[in-house]
């Protein structure tokens, strides 16, 4: 798999893989993600290709005080290869370069594969809960 940075062309093979890994909720469009992803660090929007075809993704930001990373898939037909341990390695480089001390990962507490996929890689569960409010509704 070659990693690269997001290219528009890639926008509807990304939101097709995004629904097919179980990512998008209706409360947040993906086409308005990528925009505003694209207007904020665009250079930690990263996708994985095999001949051309999108078949991982992965959107990290950094804040100055900690790193996160949002949306990373990998197509079904690839998953269990190695690619999204090598997709986490290319964003924690990446955020390791902008002097990034800590990434923190929003997983849903009942996607059990995902957490282990996390640990499998070090992460371990921080002692938090997350609290949202909605600034600006999508749709």
């Amino acid at each position: 798999m070659k990693i690269r940075l997001f290219k528009e062309q890639d926008r509807e093979p990304v939101i097709s893989l995004w629904r097919a890994c179980g990512l998008t909720r209706p409360w947040n469009d993906p086409d308005s993600d990528i925009s505003r992803k694209l207007a904020v660090q665009p250079e930690l929007f990263f996708v994985g290709e095999i001949e051309s075809k999108v078949v991982a993704s992965a959107m990290a930001g950094y804040d100055g005080h900690r790193g996160s990373v949002f949306y990373l898939a990998v197509s079904s037909e690839y998953q269990n290869r190695g690619f999204g341990r090598l997709l986490m390695q290319t964003v924690e480089d990446a955020l390791k370069s902008l002097g990034c001390p800590k990434l923190n990962i929003v997983v849903r507490s009942s996607n059990e594969a995902v957490l282990d996929f996390y640990r499998h890689l070090g992460y371990t569960p921080d002692d938090v809960v997350s609290v949202g409010k909605r600034l600006i509704p999508d749709g």
